[in-house]
């Protein structure tokens, strides 16, 4: 299967139901992992790359699809289709509540249900193409795609367009273009006026995921389980005191790396949040 696969997870107690699901969008060029309860779907869900659609039946024992849906949605936002018998319309209004995004009734065709996945994967890709995969911050520029986080040391005012060292004239006057180029030149040989170096800050999966986590949401506070539960997974056996430690690693990282303000503000007995702007 190639890289650009779309990831599909399809999560229903019924075996024959599952493969035969899984061996139809396997034709069609997604990348298929099966689930069997609703365990098994949130262990699969948080463990590895993160599904782009899942197909999840309603009716399976013990953990039910709505709980699943309640669990994936706090820190998936691919699209989820439920897969149901049920007709009633409270219980549609209880899935669309939990976080789903379409229902499908057994029984179902193959290319109906084939066509309602292509329309909501065409639907994710026109938001995403919408996000910003780089977000720029004072000093600090992130990529999420690239999964990089660049240090820019700041020289100017934020917004200060001007090249250091640049003299300003009314624009048309003579002398300068050639003073503006004169300078640019400058920079590019490491002259007066050089752009200052940056700096790429070395950071493990986990920082980075924690970076990541609270850069997309500036103001909202994480408390450390739900910090834990997002980056390290529901079920990781662990203690979700490690965050501390792993913040406190990449506050020493920004620093060393010439982050004057730390970004990552610490909320006395909650958590943290990006304060960043």
């Amino acid at each position: 299967m190639g890289e650009s696969a779309m990831r599909m997870l399809v999560v229903d107690d019924e075996v024959d139901i599952a493969n035969m699901l899984a061996e139809y969008f396997r034709m069609e060029g997604y990348d298929v992992t099966c689930a069997n309860s609703g365990p098994e779907a949130l262990t699969a869900a948080s463990v590895g790359a993160a599904p782009d659609i899942m197909l999840l039946d309603v009716n399976m024992p013990g953990m039910d699809g709505f709980e699943v849906c309640r669990r994936v949605r706090e820190h998936l936002s691919c699209p989820i289709i439920f897969l149901t018998a049920r007709v009633e319309d409270v219980d549609q209004l209880d899935g669309f509540a939990a976080g789903a995004d379409d229902y499908v009734m057994k029984p179902f065709s193959l290319e109906v249900l084939g066509r309602r996945v292509a329309a909501h994967m065409a639907r994710e890709g026109r938001v995403r193409e919408r996000e910003n995969a780089v977000r720029f911050f004072r000093e600090l520029t992130i990529d999420y795609k690239q999964r990089t986080v660049e240090v820019r040391p700041v020289t100017g005012e934020p917004g200060d367009g001007a090249v250091k060292g640049v003299g300003v004239e009314k624009p048309g006057s003579e002398g300068s273009h050639a003073k503006i180029s004169d300078a640019l030149e400058g920079s590019i040989a490491g002259g007066a006026g050089a752009c200052p170096s940056r700096t790429y800050v070395d950071l493990t999966k986990l920082e980075f995921d924690i970076v990541a986590l609270l850069s997309k949401r500036p103001g909202q506070v994480f408390d450390r389980d739900a910090i834990y539960e997002r980056v390290w997974g529901w079920d990781a056996a662990g203690d979700p005191s490690q965050v501390r430690e792993h913040v406190r690693r990449i506050r020493n990282k920004l620093a060393a790396a010439g982050v004057a303000d730390d970004p990552i503000e610490t909320v006395w007995g909650v958590g943290y949040k990006w304060v960043a702007k």
